[in-house]
């Protein structure tokens, strides 16, 4: 049975993502930095230091899928390619990515487009990269999502996933179980009121194939040379994968 923000509705994995984004769109942001102390700036600073390594040129066209709010979009600006575009279904997070991107002056670079990760609304072979941070757990079908991310992107691409996985390792393993299974909801209800939502978090992080399976569902939809970078005692996880 799929992990689902709201356990009281009959609407799909999909419908209850959106609208779980749009209620805490106005406080993602915060909740993302204080939630993780920070680390999580440093973790989108090396999956695009390790897409420019994976790369066998700079690439100038990105596609930055379940973009949020646009942090990751706007960390592959160091990248300096020509264009942007951050695709989400959240109509609440993309509102708020759009005025960022306006505040910061990298509208004309960064396109913020409503769009399924799942059945993506772009031509084959269209991106040099196609990258995703914290949102390939959020499919309802994580297969089918990451093989309509292998067409968008073009031959020789790249593809780089950042995604929370499960530490391994003793006492990380039970302090952070610890963590986002009692202090991590409390905090996440009392700053965004949306009780439903940072409960959704670990139970998702929990289900989530991550690691050596990833790699596996990855490999499946078409990627090659496949590697995967723990993270923080793997609390999070660098997905990197080519096209041929």
């Amino acid at each position: 049975m799929a992990v689902v923000p709201y356990k009281d509705k009959d609407t799909s994995k999909r419908d209850q993502v959106a609208e779980m984004f749009d209620s805490i769109s106005p406080k993602y942001d915060l909740l993302n930095h204080v939630l993780s102390g920070g680390i999580d700036i440093l973790w989108r600073k090396r999956a695009i230091r390790e897409l420019r390594k994976a790369s066998s040129q700079p690439p100038k066209r990105i596609l930055d899928i379940a973009t949020g709010t646009g942090d990751f979009a706007l960390e592959a600006l160091a990248l300096k390619p020509e264009t942007i575009v951050g695709m989400d279904i959240s109509e609440g997070m993309l509102s708020v990515g759009r005025d960022k991107m306006r505040k910061r002056g990298v509208d004309h670079i960064i396109e913020m487009r409503s769009g399924d990760s799942e059945g993506l609304p772009l031509p084959d072979n269209d991106f040099d990269a196609v990258i995703v941070a914290f949102g390939v757990r959020n499919f309802e079908n994580l297969l089918k999502g990451l093989t309509d991310m292998y067409r968008v992107t073009r031959s020789g691409g790249v593809c780089v996933v950042l995604e929370f996985s499960n530490p391994r390792q003793f006492p990380f393993k039970q302090l952070y179980g610890f963590y986002s299974r009692t202090i991590l909801p409390l905090i996440g209800r009392a700053v965004s009121k949306d009780a439903s939502a940072y409960t959704y978090l670990p139970e998702s992080v929990q289900a989530f194939p991550d690691g050596p399976d990833f790699l596996r569902i990855y490999e499946a939809a078409g990627f090659t040379n496949t590697k995967w970078i723990p993270l923080t005692f793997g609390v999070a996880s660098i997905y990197i994968g080519h096209k041929r």
